[in-house]
């Protein structure tokens, strides 16, 4: 039997287990120390072992061995996992995955770290309880050292939205000894294609063996999820340690391929017989057959709208009940695509964790709203937003536990993440109950950048200062902050997604960032306008109310720009005519009265000057920049019912754009 049609599977299954696993470490180091958690990790650890087993993953099942037979003395009250244990534990977690990595695209064995994860489990294994220290690493002779560390290093796209700087790190390396860098720039695009917020480079550089291996990783700590890394010593290397040459006992090999089918968690015992896994690829095809059978539907219901209702009875009436089967299909498709936001959330207690302990804080993660579900691609795309706000949270926002007592707080800070639905959309929030912004600070390192400052700035004025581009008021750079490199990035990368972001802040209390999000990326809630002959798409959510305005209520200012009156209050008119480079149209040169949408984005109010207001529909929005560019104003395309496509008004990109020209 041909044995690699399964691997698939196991690989999955497998980060499934080590997830199950480290988060339940993280639970017995916080408290939870129940006798379930410890059995969900054994249980984790055993199916991977048995999978492993059977695979012939040789690394993989000599490391479970270990790790299971620590567990298998914990589950039967043998010894208590202290933070040592856990450390140690979580250690395996780490180098497991490693592992996994390596065993399904190839690669390296990082001999080293797998040695110290074994030393660590035997030290463990060898005390007297579970409160032993884990082993130092093991040592190695001299003339065992490699001649040097060869070092491959490829950031992913998205590592600036992270803040983080690809060469800082390869100075980092420089500072360890004498380096010898080679830069590849063999994925960089074409100068038209090229986007400045995306990393493009790759680097080999080679470290003298005298270097530790430990320190070379360090330089990569914070990025280390976001990059394809492998370090291997070249020459004359150390063999790992004796205790990772043990063989696992007969009957876990006799029991592999019973453990390679078992369930990770209690859950996965009971979900089994009711789910099956799918390939997202395919999941996305059938998103786009629905879209295109929406768009069919909407075709058949505007061609027969002139039909007689009496003659065509049966006709119409089918008609309308292909609409409601098509909404609830789509419904139905878009859940598929649906996850809960715990998938997100989970990577932020080991990170919380580990963070904390460098920087020598003492920090809780409370997380709430866990099952709030969004749209697959959206949580793929908010990760890394949400890792650079919870590191500032914590950099930024939480005091040193001797501060946190001296101003009367607990001195462990909390970090909250909480999320729910608001009507279409969903809420994220990230809650530090830290020092608070420093309002003043903010004001003088904006007025020293040169950034525009209103007069007798609100609070939320002042924190929107932070997003500026280079904005950063650390007073020394560090691992973490001080460079201005993120916060400008997150932004721009929210509201790339239909989102928004506010920030709300106590001196003494903390900080809150709220980021909206609409549920998916895929359907459009949309008000089709006219402007002339063309049909231009505004997305509903971001519709505060709709006017005709009479001439007196339309002012001309400063620079040409227009406003109207909006009850009590002024705000920019756009015509949308002239903003997509349109002539102008017969309402404009009759001196027809014109329609005023007022939109809102980003707590900013617009109006968008159009000749007539169509209707309201669901749309499937598609992707213009595939297939042609991005164009200013516009977020994306959509087809009619009448086969024509329609522009989405980007209200975000109009209202930015609208006050540069007001400020200019």
């Amino acid at each position: 039997m041909d044995m690699s049609q399964f691997h698939a599977a196991f690989f999955e299954e497998s980060r499934e287990g080590l997830a199950a696993m480290e988060s339940g470490l993280l639970g017995l180091e916080s408290g939870n120390s129940d006798g379930e958690t410890i059995n969900v990790i054994f249980r984790a650890a055993h199916s991977i072992k048995g999978g492993a087993a059977t695979f012939g993953f040789v690394h993989v099942t000599k490391l479970t061995h270990v790790l299971e037979t620590l567990l298998d003395e914990a589950r039967a009250g043998k010894r208590t996992l202290g933070s040592d244990a856990v450390s140690a534990l979580l250690g395996s977690v780490d180098v497991l995955r490693d592992l996994l990595e390596v065993a399904e695209h190839g690669g390296s064995v990082d001999e080293f770290a797998l040695g110290d994860a074994h030393s660590a489990l035997e030290a463990i294994l060898q005390g007297s309880s579970g409160t032993a220290a884990a082993a130092p690493k093991a040592a190695k002779p001299v003339d065992a050292l490699p001649d040097h560390w060869l070092v491959s290093f490829a950031p992913h796209p998205s590592l600036f939205m992270s803040g983080n700087d690809p060469l800082r790190i390869i100075r980092e390396l420089a500072d360890l000894g004498p380096v010898d860098v080679e830069m590849s720039d063999a994925k960089l695009p074409k100068f038209g294609e090229f986007d400045p917020l995306q990393a493009f480079m790759s680097w080999r550089v080679k470290v003298p063996g005298t270097v530790k291996r430990a320190l070379v990783a360090d330089a990569f700590a914070w990025v280390e999820d976001e990059c394809d890394l492998s370090i291997e010593g070249v020459g004359q290397q150390a063999a790992p340690p004796q205790a990772a040459t043990a063989a696992p006992a007969p009957e876990a090999v006799a029991a592999a391929p019973a453990a390679a089918n078992a369930p990770a968690g209690n859950q996965r015992a009971s979900d089994a017989d009711g789910s099956i896994r799918i390939a997202t690829s395919k999941i996305d095809v059938l998103i786009n057959l629905v879209g295109e059978l929406v768009i069919t539907q909407a075709m058949l219901r505007q061609r027969t709208e002139g039909l007689d209702p009496g003659e065509f009875e049966s006709l119409l009436t089918g008609i309308d009940q292909l609409a409601r089967n098509t909404r609830d299909l789509q419904e139905a498709v878009m859940g598929v695509r649906m996850l809960p936001v715990e998938f997100a959330f989970s990577r932020f207690p080991r990170m919380v964790r580990d963070l904390s302990g460098r920087l020598g804080k003492k920090v809780k993660l409370r997380t709430f709203g866990e099952a709030t579900e969004l749209d697959k691609g959206m949580i793929e795309k908010i990760v890394d937003p949400l890792v650079h706000l919870v590191r500032n949270a914590i950099d930024h926002g939480l005091e040193m536990p001797d501060e946190r007592k001296a101003a009367g707080k607990d001195e462990n800070g909390t970090i909250t993440l909480n999320a729910q639905h608001q009507g279409g959309h969903i809420l994220i929030e990230i809650t530090d109950d830290g020092r608070g912004m420093n309002r003043e600070r903010i004001l003088s390192k904006a007025r020293e950048k040169g950034l525009a400052v209103p007069e007798n700035p609100t609070d939320g004025q002042v924190w929107d200062l932070v997003f500026a581009p280079g904005f950063s008021t650390a007073e020394a750079l560090t691992e973490l902050s001080g460079r201005g490199v993120g916060m400008d990035v997150v932004k721009k990368n929210i509201l790339s997604l239909g989102g928004a972001v506010e920030i709300r802040s106590a001196p003494g209390k903390g900080s809150t960032i709220s980021i909206r999000l609409p549920l998916t990326l895929a359907i459009l809630d949309g008000m089709t306008v006219a402007v002339g002959e063309q049909v231009f798409v505004v997305p509903l959510n971001t519709v505060i109310e709709s006017l005709q305005p009479e001439a007196a209520d339309v002012r001309t200012v400063a620079n040409s720009a227009r406003m109207v009156r909006v009850r009590d209050d002024y705000v920019p008119l756009v015509d949308l005519a002239s903003q997509y480079g349109m002539p102008p149209t017969l309402r404009q040169t009759q001196g027809g009265a014109p329609i005023a949408v007022v939109v809102e984005s980003e707590g900013k109010r617009l109006a968008l000057e159009v000749d007539d207001l169509l209707g309201q529909q669901q749309f499937v929005i598609k992707n213009l920049e595939t297939h042609y560019r991005r164009v200013p104003g516009v977020s994306g395309a959509t087809i009619l019912g009448d086969g024509r496509v329609a522009l989405i008004v980007d209200a975000g990109g109009l209202s930015h754009a609208a006050r540069l020209a007001a400020a200019a």
